[in-house]
């Protein structure tokens, strides 16, 4: 639904981003942008690459068989640059070529040439749509300096001409973006970019430190002191450290300092990282996380120098870790990040995710890889997160929900910096007795339904098992009588059938142990059910899962208690 505040909200985000856009553009047209690409003469160091590779893609691609983004295309014997892409996160990828690394882990001569052909492919029919998109030609300009040797060594002079072309072209794209682009993650990766080359090429020694200075303000600004970054994405995090770690080694290759805010990050995101990993190797779903890739992860913590334990609290990103035994909680307790980051954010205040071991039990849905498809606005409902729901609505309001003339804003808001969040909670109340206990209350549905939702988790010692409750608190006068749910999420590897007529919810998991969920509230009309649910955020695209739902009456029933214990393994 859209309220009267939340038109007020739209039209003044709107107003606010046409504000900053219209000083960008200025200060580009008048030469101010700070940043000035140039054609780099030649290519004096090589920066290393942290992600890891598969020497057998090789072949794929060889084959004209191009599998980017859980979609794939056959191009038959034709280039892949003039084929309708299947997806637009493929066309992202394929035009991001951080693909070369397989080829060059292959480490052959044909891979060598199939490597070359295709980039000078790319350079002749560089001009499609995705290619000018800032965050791709951004992640090209990185792939085509970590990649170089793959493509230029042995190349004549005609191509490695149009390759230094081809680089100056994307360097000028990122060169505008870091000004003028809406998204702050995208100047980000562009400044990111930017410093690459100007540390890698000959002759961008100046545009490296106009790119420095760009890199530590935009750092400063979107890394957060607990290491999370301000989108509160756990995959932003994950991506730019595999690209800030390189670049730090690079600054100390040139005999360059690297600024304070590059070092600050590399040594804060590792720790959030590990708060956020589950017993499986993979990050917890919150704020647009889909699938890990789990191998860079691997790879980021093993070259973490402080080898730190897991952080438990990660209070500015609001989000808190329990462990006990073999049992791991991780929980949002944070509000909604703020508008022009939250493009991928959900309305997950006070889910949770729960891992026994390496096996998954209670998961959020995630994000889906491609961020077109139908699912992804669906997946950041409250009803796709482990948490309770009042009245099918969510905590809080997207701009894509408007509607009448607050639809008018948002359809500008939605094509500048994608469908953000409006409004919602405030930052929650959290506390933590103990490290094994926390408690925190959301007041998201406050305004349009006035009650404040608190969530109370309690692990076992000895990690047998997890007591929560969930309570509905009036936010000023008596709590209204509104229809809510309880939902929790289980991972398709859980297999889950009922017993005592709805009161227990016997759970089976792929490591061979054996749970249970008890609802112990015991009141007339109340049980748990077992219904269909999806998981998005699996290596293979989305599968079929289930959900344990307890529907209740806020009125009738404003405290519901519930547990979850291992019972063999």
């Amino acid at each position: 639904m859209t309220t009267t505040p939340d038109r007020w909200r739209l039209t003044g985000l709107a107003l606010r981003e046409a504000g900053r856009a219209l000083r960008a553009e200025t200060a580009s047209l008048l030469g101010l942008a700070g940043v000035r690409a140039r054609t780099p003469e030649r290519l004096v160091i090589v920066p290393p690459d942290m992600r890891t590779a598969d020497a057998t893609i090789a072949d794929d691609i060889y084959a004209g068989y191009f599998v980017f983004g859980g979609r794939a295309l056959a191009t038959g014997g034709r280039s892949p640059f003039e084929l309708e892409p299947p997806s637009p996160a493929w066309s992202d990828i394929l035009h991001g070529f951080a693909w070369l690394r397989h080829l060059r882990a292959a480490d052959t001569a044909l891979a060598r040439a199939n490597a070359r052909a295709l980039v000078d492919e790319f350079l002749r029919e560089a001009h499609m749509p995705a290619v000018r998109k800032p965050e791709v030609a951004a992640r090209r300009v990185v792939s085509f300096l970590t990649q170089s040797p793959l493509i230029v060594e042995g190349a004549d002079h005609v191509f490695y001409q149009r390759f230094m072309r081809g680089l100056a072209r994307d360097l000028r794209i990122c060169a505008r973006a870091v000004r003028v682009a809406p998204r702050p993650l995208t100047r980000l990766h562009c400044a990111i970019a930017l410093a690459y080359a100007g540390l890698c090429c000959e002759g961008c020694a100046q545009m490296g430190r106009a790119a420095t200075k760009i890199l530590r303000r935009e750092l400063d600004a979107q890394i957060l002191a607990d290491g999370g970054h301000l989108g509160r994405n756990p995959r932003a995090v994950l991506d730019l450290l595999l690209d800030l770690l390189p670049l730090r080694q690079v600054y100390l290759a040139r005999g360059v300092d690297p600024p304070e805010a590059l070092l600050r990050a590399v040594d804060r995101m590792p720790p959030m990282l590990r708060l956020l990993r589950q017993g499986d190797g993979t990050l917890s779903h919150f704020n647009g996380m889909g699938s890990t890739p789990v191998d860079h992860l691997t790879t980021l913590l093993f070259y973490d120098e402080s080898r730190a334990s897991p952080l438990q609290r990660g209070l500015l990103s609001g989000y808190e870790r329990l462990e006990a035994g073999r049992l791991v909680l991780v929980a949002d307790v944070g509000a909604p990040p703020p508008p022009f980051v939250s493009a991928d954010a959900g309305a997950g205040c006070l889910s949770f995710e729960l891992t026994s071991g390496e096996a998954r039990i209670v998961v959020n849905l995630g994000a889906p890889r491609d961020r077109s498809d139908p699912l992804a606005d669906a997946a950041r409902a409250t009803a796709a997160h482990s948490t309770i729901a009042l009245d099918r609505a969510s905590s809080a309001r997207f701009a894509g929900d408007a509607k009448g003339l607050a639809r008018l804003p948002a359809a500008w808001l939605a094509r500048r910096v994608g469908d953000v969040i409006v409004d919602g909670p405030r930052p929650p109340d959290v506390e933590r007795p103990d490290p094994l206990r926390l408690k925190a209350r959301h007041d998201g549905y406050a305004r349009v339904f006035g009650a404040v939702h608190e969530r109370l988790f309690a692990l076992d010692p000895d990690g047998g098992g997890l007591s929560g409750e969930d309570r509905l608190i009036a936010a000023a006068e008596g709590l209204r009588a509104l229809p809510a749910a309880a939902r929790f999420h289980l991972h398709p590897g859980v297999k889950a059938s009922r017993a005592q007529n709805g009161r227990v919810v016997l759970l089976g998991l792929p490591n061979g142990e054996s749970w249970q969920f008890v609802l112990q509230t015991r009141a007339e009309g109340i049980e748990a059910r077992l219904e269909e649910s999806l998981y998005l955020s699996a290596t293979d695209g989305a599968r079929k899962a289930r959900q344990i739902v307890v529907a209740f009456d806020t009125g009738a029933t404003p405290v519901l208690s519930w547990r979850f214990e291992r019972l063999t393994g």
